[in-house]
């Protein structure tokens, strides 16, 4: 505090005290000194200083006495009443009308609090009766800057557990729910709605659904503030994984639907961010039914910025599909669910007078799925619309009912009446969620006996052909960027390829049935008969027939491929999503990095797929191994190896061999990925197969710059593991080389790594004799024998690490290794000298072995001793005397390590 008083309006004004300014009557001017005030205030107690510049006019005074508080506490932590004592202008102080004074003090509010934690049985109950309060207070300050820096302070003394449970509960929650009350200001209410959501994982789920959850769900439909409902959005992953499921589902999942179709996008870009979390929180029948329709409203939506992070949250959206109690891959309900289930099949025995048919459930729109209603004696399947949200069907209430009892109803899964209807007539689960059953509107069951027996009575109704479509999407692909002709085209290309399945050239959605019983034909069977015809008599009709044949055969392929990505784990509509992110079109309408993102969380989708969906995945995995974008493949290049281990080692073989090897010929930024990770993958694959990857390994020592150093330390690191993956043969012919050419690399970093790889290399090869006899000899005549004296000294270094790790027997390193490394006491290199004699004394004499008398060698070594204690560098000296055992030893040598190399 002494240097407080500068800045005291006190001093009197000196401007008089110039030569002019003498007095006739006085010889000599006293002019008072700055270190006058000094001496005053070093003679006032603690408190005493803090009485003094407390009440200062000075501001900048006030504001070092906030900053000093702490200082001031621990001198008078010893007396209680003066703890009190500073506490209580603690208190004074923050009723201060400067805001940067009350900023200040809430800056140090976490310290004092942590202090008083420290000093508890000294000043007891000080935080919860000083402290808190001003905190409290302070968060519902007129001034922005105390308000943000109270949140903070609150955020971190509930981090630190340093508010007591009932104190939450009493004092700060009623705050919190009060400033969030409607008639508060906009931006408290904003502030204090984002405190409630941080605080909520903090506080637990009783405190949370207590007294925060009603005050979020009335948030989430504020009309007037878009700004707390996108707060809400943003935090509604963390809401739902504290609360747990049963909570979510039934009070926030319907606030989440009215969020993810808030008209501002801001607000359901947010609901995409979180989507995963909230997924997380709920079952997997919900997960399924609700929220993966609600997910592709969010990839359909009009702004590019919801779309974006929506694509961007999609892998992980499908990573929340895989079985928590079950393998990767696995199905999410037992075989029984599924084999006993019917998907939305109806049926219509009625007279046509009355039909009773209800379609089939799907989604009509980007928000709402729709919902099949009672209906006149011509039911009519009512679509959603416009931007509200309607709640998914569940399978415990019937989709639709009929008056007529002669009519048949529409029913749930479980009580679909009998008779049931035939094989050909159900539709698999995922069928629902391909691109054609989506976006197409919802067709009638029909009963084709019936329709054949009024077929001279009415006409049919003419259905558009192959041609008429191609010509519709040709018209609508130069407008393809607009998602709404986007889904055009989709739904256009879907009927394309329907055509093609009522020629009866492939099945795309379900296995081969006769064509008569397809309840999804817009064709009569008359038109079947006739293409069955026309098949038959092609012979007549070559030059149509040839200009059909090249459609069919592409809507074939087409439809063949389409198959190949069928699986059961995921809705197909959401896998079909995510392979369409390789899709150039898509980096130009949605995210110019998108392909990276459907990279960086392939593994995750691949995770819940399991290995015997692998084909739905591995025509997107190519494209993106092939990506122009370097940030893509080095994203595949760092996750590859976990991919491996999803498929195994005979998918990893046939498909991820050839990518990797690709990955090594590449730029630097891929290789490093494959270079972090390469034990990892190669300990994955079969003997015969890692084996041809030594001939390349070489290949590591070539980069784009050679300054890029910490590429050759990250290969003598990874050379460390690969040592354990082969043959002694096979690591003495070609890891050795690489070890030793890195051992005298022109970075000190990656030399001292190797000198590591090259004492396991050591190990490696002591079950071979004649292999280690042959390397140790390399050894000494590369570097103890060298003209460097950086190799002389890493020889001494890799005997000290030799004995260490007992990398080989000490009868073995008293032959070949100890004789030339007692021969470098006359070293002319000091460094040389201090790396002999720590190793002689720290490490061989701490071996009983090296003191025994019957050792050949002991003798030379203390006479090599001796010599290194009256050496002429005092440094060699030193550790050639000191006890292995001394602290000061220790430190040196790492000193002298860090120094010297």
């Amino acid at each position: 505090m002494a240097d407080l008083s500068l800045l005291q309006d006190s001093q009197e004004d000196t401007d008089g005290f110039g030569v002019d300014g003498f007095s006739s009557e006085s010889d000599a001017i006293i002019v008072p000194s700055v270190l006058d005030f000094v001496s005053q205030d070093e003679m006032l107690t603690p408190l005493g200083r803090l009485d003094k510049y407390i009440s200062s006019e000075n501001v900048f005074n006030r504001q070092m006495v906030a900053r000093s508080l702490l200082d001031t506490l621990r001198a008078v932590s010893e007396d209680e009443r003066e703890c009190v004592s500073v506490l209580e202008r603690i208190d004074r102080l923050a009723d201060d009308s400067e805001p940067t004074v009350r900023a200040e003090l809430m800056e140090q509010i976490p310290h004092i609090a942590i202090f008083c934690q420290e000093n508890r049985p000294s000043i007891p109950f000080a935080f919860s009766k000083y402290l808190l309060p001003i905190v409290v207070r302070y968060l519902a300050d007129q001034n922005n800057l105390v308000r943000k820096t109270s949140q903070a302070a609150l955020l971190v003394l509930l981090e630190q557990e340093l508010i007591e449970r009932g104190d939450v509960e009493s004092l700060v929650c009623p705050v919190l729910v009060d400033l969030t009350a409607p008639d508060s200001n906009d931006d408290v209410k904003t502030e204090a709605m984002a405190i409630i959501c941080k605080m909520a994982p903090m506080v637990g789920k009783d405190i949370t659904e207590r007294l925060f959850l009603p005050r979020f769900c009335e948030m989430c439909c504020d009309c007037r503030m878009f700004h707390v409902r996108k707060v809400c959005a943003a935090n509604f992953g963390d809401i739902c994984s504290v609360v747990g499921g049963e909570a979510t589902e039934e009070l926030l999942l319907p606030r989440f639907f009215q969020l993810c179709s808030d008209n501002v996008w801001g607000v359901r870009k947010a609901c995409a961010e979180c989507f995963m979390t909230v997924s997380s929180a709920t079952s997997p029948e919900v997960r399924r039914t609700k929220l993966s329709s609600l997910f592709i409203s969010l990839i359909s939506d009009p702004s590019r910025w919801v779309r974006q992070a929506a694509f961007q949250s999609l892998g992980q959206f499908i990573s929340t599909f895989a079985s928590p109690t079950s393998n990767a891959g696995q199905y999410f309900r037992d075989e029984g669910e599924w084999s006993g289930s019917q998907t939305h099949s109806t049926s219509a025995d009625a007279a046509p007078e009355t039909p009773a048919a209800c379609p089939q459930q799907e989604e009509h729109d980007s928000h709402n799925p729709s919902v099949c209603e009672e209906q006149d004696a011509a039911d009519v399947a009512e679509e959603g619309g416009g931007e509200q949200t309607a709640e998914v069907l569940s399978a415990d209430d019937p989709c639709c009912a009929d008056a007529d009892a002669d009519s048949q109803q529409c029913l749930p899964e479980e009580t679909q009446p009998s008779p049931e209807p035939s094989e050909e007539q159900q539709i698999p689960e995922q069928e629902l969620f391909n691109s054609f059953h989506y976006w197409r509107t919802p067709i009638p069951q029909i009963d084709l006996d019936l329709e054949l027996q009024e077929e001279d009575k009415r006409p049919s109704a003419p259905a558009l052909g192959r041609k008429q479509l191609e010509e519709l999407i040709e018209n609508l692909e130069p407008h393809i960027d607009d998602p709404d002709v986007k889904a055009q085209v989709d739904v256009l290309t879907a009927a394309l390829r329907a055509t093609a399945l009522d020629s009866g050239l492939e099945d795309a959605f379900l296995e081969p049935r006769a064509a008569q019983s397809n309840p999804f034909s817009s064709q009569q069977p008359s038109e079947h008969l006739s293409h069955d015809t026309q098949r038959r008599d092609c012979s007549l009709h070559v030059t149509r027939d040839d200009e059909d044949s090249d459609v069919s055969d592409s809507s074939l392929n087409a439809e063949e491929e389409r198959r190949s990505k069928q699986q059961d784990v995921v809705p197909q509509a959401l896998l079909d999503q995510y392979l369409s992110m390789t899709d150039p079109s898509r980096a130009q309408t949605v995210d110019m990095e998108i392909a990276k993102h459907c990279a960086y969380s392939l593994p995750g989708v691949a995770l819940t797929l399991g290995r015997q969906n692998w084909h739905c995945l591995r025509d997107t995995y190519e494209t993106l191994a092939s990506d122009m974008q370097w940030k893509v493949r080095r994203t595949l290049a760092f996750s590859i190896h976990e991919l491996a281990l999803i498929l195994g080692d005979q998918l990893t073989a046939a498909h991820l061999v050839p990518i990797f090897n690709s990955f090594l010929k590449d730029l630097d930024e891929v290789r490093i990925g494959v270079l972090k990770h390469l034990y990892d993958f190669l300990k994955l694959l079969h003997q015969d197969t890692r084996r041809k990857y030594l001939y390349q390994l070489q290949e590591f020592l070539v980069t784009d710059n050679s300054r890029n150093w910490r590429f050759r330390s990250e290969l003598a690191e990874q050379l460390v593991l690969l040592l354990e993956l082969y043959s002694a043969q096979d690591v003495h012919d070609y890891l050795r080389p690489l070890a030793l050419c890195l051992c005298t690399d022109r970075v000190s970093s990656v030399r001292w790594t190797s000198y590591r790889l090259v004492s396991e290399i050591i190990r490696k090869l002591s079950s071979c004799s004649s292999l280690l006899v042959s390397f140790l000899g390399e050894l000494v005549d590369k570097f103890c024998h060298s003209s460097k004296w950086s190799g002389r000294q890493a020889f001494a270094f890799v005997c000290q690490l030799s004995i260490e790790e007992e990398c080989l027997s000490l009868d073995q390193f008293s032959e070949h290794l100890l004789p030339p490394l007692l021969q470098l006491v006359s070293d002319p290199v000091p460094n040389v000298r201090v790396l002999l004699a720590k190793t002689l004394r720290q490490t061989l004499l701490e071996r009983e072995y090296f003191l025994n008398s019957s050792n050949c060698q002991q003798e030379a070594l203390e006479h090599t001793l001796v010599s290194l204690q009256t050496d002429v560098d005092k440094d060699v000296k030193y550790f050639a005397s000191i006890h292995p055992c001394s602290t000061r030893l220790n430190e040196d040598a790492m000193s002298t390590t860090s120094s010297t190399y």
